[in-house]
Parts: C-alpha cells; sequence; structure tokens
C-alpha cells in the first residue's frame, strides 16, 4: 500500500534531501526492516550526500565498520553483480548467492554470478532496484536486512513492490536532478532515420564501405550523413557522435510487440 504521506520523498531543493532520505529509511523500516544502500549513478563513486555535505550511508541509512563501507570502494560498481544487472534490468527483483528472481518467482539474470553475497557484503540477500535515468545515467537502490539473517526476500519484494518500486525511483530521480551538471549534457539533436541508421552501423563496428554495402548507398553518401550527424550532436569526431546519439536514446537496442521478432515488427536497422 502506497502511503498517503508519499510527497515527503520527493526531493524539490538541496534542503529537502535529508529529510527525504529518513522517510525513505523509515518507510522501509516499518515495512520490512530493511536497510537502504543508495547511488544515483553507479558509474562513480560519489557517494549520496545531504545538503551539509554528510554522508546519507553513515548518518540516515545506519551503515558502518569496515566491512559495510561499498561507498568508498572505488571497484565497487566493477565487483559486484547488482551493478552490472542494473545495466541491462528495469525492474526490481531480489537476489542471493544462488541467484535472481522477479517479482513472480521467475530466475533471471542466469548469467551473472551472485556468489558474492556472504562473502564480499555480509548480508545474504538484497531486494535490488534499477533506477535508469536520462542520458545513460543508472540508479539503484538496494535493500537488505538489518540482520543479515533473512536469506529469501522473495515475500518482502512481493508484498511491497509497487511501494519499493515507488519510493526509489521518486528518491534517485530527484536527487539525480539535482546533481546533475548541465555542462555535461549532451546537445539535443533532430537526426535523419538515415544519420541514425548510419550511426547504428558505425556503434556496431561497421566501416564506411560496410554499411554503404549494407544500406544500398555511395560510401561519400554514408560519410556525408555521418558529417552531419556529428556537426548536429556537437560531436568532434564519429566515435564522440556514436556516444552522444546513445547518450539521448538514437542507438537503443531494437524493441518491438512481445509476441514478435524484432524482425517481424520491422525495427531491425
Amino acid at each position: 500500500m502506497v502511503p498517503r504521506d508519499i510527497s515527503k520523498i520527493r526531493i524539490r531543493s538541496v534542503a529537502d534531501i535529508r529529510s527525504a532520505a529518513v522517510y525513505f529509511r523509515e518507510v522501509m523500516k516499518a515495512a520490512a526492516n530493511l536497510r537502504i544502500a543508495a547511488t544515483e549513478n553507479i558509474a562513480t563513486r560519489a557517494p549520496m550526500l545531504d545538503g551539509e555535505g554528510a554522508l546519507l550511508a553513515t548518518t540516515v541509512f545506519g551503515w558502518s565498520g569496515a566491512q559495510d563501507v561499498w561507498w568508498d570502494d572505488r571497484r565497487f560498481a566493477l565487483k559486484t553483480p547488482l551493478a552490472e544487472a542494473c545495466r541491462i534490468e528495469g525492474q526490481p527483483f531480489w537476489a542471493d548467492a544462488s541467484g535472481a528472481w522477479n517479482e513472480q518467482g521467475k530466475r533471471i539474470l542466469a548469467h551473472l554470478d551472485f556468489s558474492y553475497f556472504g562473502k564480499m557484503v555480509a548480508h545474504p540477500a538484497s531486494i535490488v532496484v534499477p533506477v535508469h535515468l536520462p542520458f545513460s545515467r543508472i540508479g539503484m537502490v538496494a535493500l537488505s536486512c538489518f540482520d543479515n539473517l533473512r536469506a529469501d526476500l522473495s515475500a518482502e519484494l512481493k508484498r511491497h513492490y509497487y511501494l519499493i518500486h515507488l519510493l526509489s525511483h521518486f528518491f534517485i530521480n530527484d536527487y539525480a536532478h539535482l546533481s546533475r551538471k548541465d555542462r555535461w549534457l549532451p546537445t539535443w539533436a533532430a537526426l535523419t532515420p538515415l544519420e541514425v541508421s548510419c550511426l547504428r552501423w558505425i556503434g556496431r563496428g561497421k566501416t564506411d564501405d560496410e554499411v554503404a554495402a549494407i544500406m544500398g548507398r555511395a560510401r561519400p553518401t554514408i560519410r556525408f550523413h555521418l558529417q552531419n550527424a556529428a556537426k548536429k550532436l556537437g560531436a568532434v569526431n564519429r566515435t564522440q557522435a556514436v556516444f552522444l546519439a546513445a547518450q539521448l536514446g538514437f542507438l537503443s537496442a531494437p524493441s518491438g510487440h512481445p509476441g514478435f521478432s524484432s524482425a517481424e515488427a520491422g525495427l531491425t536497422p
């Protein structure tokens, strides 16, 4: 059930960060005695701070001790399977040393090794919420038991799925919006379908000649569209153009109706 005072999770200014974090902590603790670990960007080691610069992990969420300082580990995003899982999964799931499962109890992410539970971290299981943000940024909320005794969090995920999903997304999205540096944002560009197709094939490692053969156009035409795309994106070369186009969502993986393949849906590049 979504609480009536859910507006307390919203962060409209830096002054709201701490109170929102405290609210998040209290709701999760009351719901299932779960402790929060959160990052608004799995690609950076910058920890989440309140308006006074205090570390939320220790001053609000209750993490302490040498075994728990995940926020200060420079290689955390490279070592933990949770960060890798968040790159390819969009819905909340729970995981223990033997694997990961979604809300319906279906096994997911079978190719990932979750044996780090109980080894690299003290807790035996976590509920994980991937938070996909604009410009290819990924945040994450991981919930584990305060007592480190419960290794099966399937019931907690199922019972509190919508609450966990909603609060995690509000908290991470609002914090990320405040911390975003506008100078690093890509310039919006209205690319043509041909420009997008050229960038997509270049992003897949094809040469100009190969792209020309695939698309049935002359090599100079391909180069023309690539140069136009780079200019529109404010890129200095095609490598940066591919990167910026991917950030803006032009080069996402093909998708279609769940009952059809991408080819059947006409969505292959």
